[in-house]
């Protein structure tokens, strides 16, 4: 019963006049363990409670754990996010010519999975978190050369749905063991992050940005994590606007054009037209042009509900063991839509 030594050996020396406690510290000290008494019952270890009050009548008492134990990936995130915003980068404003300019681009590297592994001797592609970077790199350099001839003023570029494979080491968030190659989960993670400075900086250089982040089920903290941390780092930067926030639908407008994203794996894709008529009621009385991207299934699969477009999108990422055993295969690609004030335009896809 180590978990209360200090606390103990602090107030209960009752031999030494030092540590001699007084009927109100004593009865503080009573309470103490009757709270940890009651956690144990209630099925807490009282190692996860980090700190607390105890009172009695005429004093109150703050005590903390010295045995907790520290959520060591929030304290890496919490670090983190205090370093840069400490170091943000500055950007200087970009003059855009703005002649004829009058195209949106929607590119999305959906269900990136950075951190999976596949093998090609069993699967038949070869994927991990180097390939990853590869295949989104050279997806987004691919789209822009194409859409070379749609002078753009706004590229919205989303971010999240399952970029990264594991939430915990080789876990999913609700625990599901994944096939994941040998870095560490920090190393996932500032891998995603460096991926997607670079493309938002790729990007900036071409029109102004918006980044949407859609928080995903493979990765429900670190994906949430990651987004705060790539807004700080264009905190800056007059070019790049985000929404960031944990909402599960997100929403924008261009022009004529309303888009919707969301994961895909919650509410159901015949479901998306009328939320969104909900959800955003306003834009929509303004939009006709109505479209909404969505994710996690790897796979192309579009449908119009009356006058929303519904539509799913292909991921570069390769099946793995599990997948390709079970027969989902999908076809990996990077995909861009051009909008301009008709509504989607054309469709610019990558394939590998």
């Amino acid at each position: 019963m180590n978990k209360n030594t200090n606390y103990n050996k602090r107030f209960s020396d009752l031999g030494n006049p030092k540590y001699r406690l007084s009927e109100d510290e004593a009865n503080v000290i009573k309470q103490y363990r009757r709270l940890k008494e009651e956690a144990e019952a209630a099925g807490i270890d009282i190692n996860d409670v980090k700190h607390g009050w105890v009172k009695s009548q005429n004093s109150s008492l703050f005590f903390t754990n010295p045995n907790y134990r520290r959520d060591e990936k929030n304290e890496f995130f919490d670090d983190m996010l205090k370093t840069f915003q400490e170091h943000i980068p500055n950007y200087e404003k970009i003059e855009y010519e703005s002649n004829l300019k009058n195209h949106c681009l929607v590119l999305d590297p959906a269900d990136i999975h950075i951190g999976k592994i596949a093998s090609v001797l069993e699967t038949g592609q070869e994927y991990n978190s180097q390939e990853a970077v590869i295949r989104v790199q050279q997806g987004v350099k691919s789209i822009l050369s194409k859409c070379k001839s749609f002078p753009l003023d706004k590229i919205v570029l989303v971010l999240g749905n399952d970029v990264l494979h594991f939430d915990t080491p080789n876990k999913t968030t609700k625990g599901t063991l994944v096939d994941s190659d040998d870095k560490a989960w920090f190393e996932i993670f500032l891998i995603a992050k460096r991926l997607y400075v670079d493309v938002i900086e790729k990007l900036k250089n071409v029109a102004q940005v918006h980044v949407v982040y859609c928080p995903s089920n493979h990765d429900v903290y670190t994906s949430f994590y990651l987004a705060q941390l790539i807004e700080t780092h264009f905190k800056n930067c007059k070019d790049v606007t985000f929404d960031s926030s944990p909402a599960y639908r997100k929403y924008y407008t261009y022009k004529n054009n309303l888009f919707g994203f969301t994961h895909g794996d919650k509410a159901k894709m015949q479901d998306l037209p009328l939320l969104m008529a909900t959800e955003c009621a306003e834009e929509w009385a303004k939009c006709n042009r109505r479209y909404i991207y969505t994710h996690h299934i790897h796979s192309k699969y579009s449908k119009d509900f009356l006058k929303v477009t519904v539509e799913s999108l292909r991921s570069p990422s390769s099946p793995d063991s599990w997948h390709h055993a079970q027969g989902y295969l999908n076809m990996p690609a990077v995909e861009g839509f051009i909008h301009n004030e008709n509504g989607q335009i054309a469709r610019i896809t990558h394939f590998f």
